[in-house]
């Protein structure tokens, strides 16, 4: 009793495949089921003691409280002061800052008309 080959599907084996992965996830089931329950039990069991720390953590630990910090450097509040000082009011109520020194002023006209004498003498104006 020899069977030939066919052009159609073998539905014999395809349920022999299908029952052999039944098998397969009853049993990974069935295995995870297991090792969830050993989990829980091994998770109740108590933790180790903490070890206290080494000698020569504290030593380095009671090293780094004595360094002296590094100093921060602070905006001087002396200069905010004196630029709020600066804004005078006019009597409609708005501010206009100060007006600057007049040798300040001077001094950078100066500065102005020496290169605008530059610019004429390259007759880039």
């Amino acid at each position: 009793n020899v069977k030939l080959g066919g052009l159609g599907p073998d539905y014999e084996a395809i349920k022999e495949k299908k029952q052999k992965l039944k098998l397969q996830k009853e049993y990974s089931r069935q295995i995870k089921e297991y090792n969830m329950k050993n989990i829980t039990l091994v998770q109740k069991l108590p933790t180790k003691p903490q070890v206290t720390p080494s000698v020569s953590r504290q030593k380095a630990l009671e090293y780094a409280k004595k360094i002296p910090r590094p100093k921060t450097f602070m905006t001087r509040p002396s200069d905010k002061e004196g630029k709020e000082e600066v804004q005078s009011q006019t009597s409609d109520g708005s501010s206009f800052p100060k007006i600057p020194s007049l040798e300040t002023l001077r001094s950078r006209h100066e500065k102005e008309k020496e290169v605008v004498a530059a610019f004429k003498a390259l007759h880039i104006l």
